[in-house]
């Protein structure tokens, strides 16, 4: 399907429109559907005929992110896509005064979720998961997100920074995933390390992972999805969602420092570090990650644009980056930046509703 959601407006300027059927194809408001003037609606109201029609320009809507409802849906309606059509409660969110954030928010996890549907991929595709680790207690809870993973078929791929096998063997052998390991001295540039990982790869996809943030169930497929329809060597999703440790809060950000927005589903130089998935081929094309001990994600990036790689940003709602004390990250930025860039405060973990499952 060429429709893509590239473009996505986050924050509508104007209401619902009407979606109906005029004899011969579906219009809206009596006009052709035109994706550039949908994009600043708050999203379509499906009006059905009494008969049966062709559902295809609908699923491009979806495709495209046009976020489509309905008060309900007739019985020669597919049932998963009439099941998305009346779940309506996002627009709960739109009527009432909670701020419009949070309202923009739930209007873009219901435009994802039919997305999905629109974008339904056909063979499963062979992802291998990089992730270097200096913490073994972090082990477990990430092989357990990596085997939540859906829509994909997946390996892992262990770079053990500093860390012996044995420290993190029962979480190995508890996975259901096949999980293959490296050992390298603390001494080791951490890039060097997820080199020496990527390296047993024989997925046709390489995705880094974090070994301390938080993974929605479908993060891998939706990347999977993004490398597709934008046709991008490289994606990866927003930084968007901060639990902030030492606070024990989580803020999401929609701007950058500077206040410049931060979309989503555009093509940038600046994807979540965590969230990286290129093919192997490619991956190798671009000469893997570079051997230092900090900033490999930022470096990596540069490498991908210097040798003209097309690099794809899509929706960030199915991770959720742990931030503690800045010194335990290689990305060091004070805890006050991300409470500054915050368009939403909330305490606790609070994720967006699409990683409802990890």
């Amino acid at each position: 399907m060429s429709v893509t959601p590239c473009g996505f407006t986050r924050t509508p300027e104007k209401g619902l429109a009407r979606l109906h059927w005029a004899g011969s194809g579906w219009e809206v408001e009596g006009g052709p559907l035109d994706l550039p003037a949908l994009r600043p609606l708050l999203g379509l109201e499906i009006e059905w005929p009494d008969a049966p029609v062709p559902l295809a320009a609908l699923l491009e809507q979806a495709a495209a992110g046009v976020p489509l409802t309905a008060a309900h849906a007739p019985p020669w309606v597919p049932a998963d896509l009439a099941t998305l059509l009346t779940d309506r409660g996002w627009l709960g969110h739109a009527a009432d005064k909670t701020p419009r954030s949070l309202s923009d928010l739930r209007r873009e996890e219901h435009s994802v979720r039919l997305r999905r549907l629109a974008h339904a991929v056909g063979a499963t595709p062979q992802v291998s998961i990089v992730m270097a680790t200096k913490r073994p207690g972090l082990a477990g809870v990430a092989l357990a997100q990596m085997e939540r993973q859906r829509g994909v078929e997946a390996e892992v791929l262990l770079g053990l920074h500093g860390v012996a096998f044995e420290q993190v063997r029962e979480a190995v052998e508890s996975c259901s995933l096949p999980v293959k390991w490296v050992e390298a001295p603390e001494s080791t540039p951490f890039g060097e390390v997820l080199n020496r990982a990527a390296g047993l790869a024989s997925g046709d996809y390489l995705a880094k992972w974090d070994d301390d943030d938080w993974y929605g169930p479908r993060h891998l497929a939706d990347l999977f999805m993004a490398l597709g329809y934008a046709q991008a060597d490289v994606v990866g999703t927003t930084a968007e969602f901060f639990y902030l440790e030492p606070l024990k809060a989580t803020i999401r950000r929609t701007t950058f420092a500077s206040g410049a927005s931060y979309p989503s589903e555009v093509y940038a130089d600046h994807v979540a570090g965590g969230t990286i998935m290129t093919s192997r081929a490619k991956f190798r094309e671009i000469g893997g990650f570079p051997g230092l001990p900090r900033a490999v994600d930022l470096e990596f990036l540069k490498a991908a644009q210097k040798a003209e790689a097309r690099i794809y940003r899509t929706h960030g709602l199915g991770y959720v980056l742990r931030r503690g004390l800045s010194a335990d990250h290689t990305w060091q930025l004070p805890l006050a930046h991300f409470v500054k860039v915050a368009a939403n405060q909330w305490r606790g973990f609070r994720p967006s509703l699409l990683m409802k499952a990890a």
